[in-house]
């Protein structure tokens, strides 16, 4: 087996966006960056802190880009019934009027 940052990158990106597990890797997260216990002790100047910033880095990154899609979607979704309801509105051109066209039958 082949370990490599980029496969624990991927598998910690994968487990977030998993809405099963998110608010468990983030408390996980949290948790291991305060706690004293790490990977590479912080005891040890700058590289101590390297798998710290390393993990809250990931965190950071991966949480404001949920944040960012999911802004977009609602985005998405409100503009999409904006381009709806104008495209069924019509300018009257003789009397200047809006005139909703779902609303108006022709008999």
């Amino acid at each position: 087996m082949k370990f490599s940052i980029q496969s624990l990158y991927n598998w910690y990106r994968d487990l977030i966006r998993s809405p099963k597990y998110r608010w468990w890797v983030i408390l996980g997260t949290l948790l291991y960056f305060v706690s004293p216990f790490d990977i590479i002790p912080d005891i040890f100047p700058i590289v101590g802190e390297i798998d710290d910033v390393f993990l809250l880095t990931l965190l950071v990154t991966e949480v404001s880009g949920l944040v960012i899609e999911g802004f977009k979607a609602r985005r998405g979704t409100v503009d999409a019934n904006v381009d709806t309801q104008a495209a069924n509105t019509t300018q009257d051109s003789t009397s200047g009027a809006t005139v909703d066209v779902d609303a108006v039958s022709v008999k």
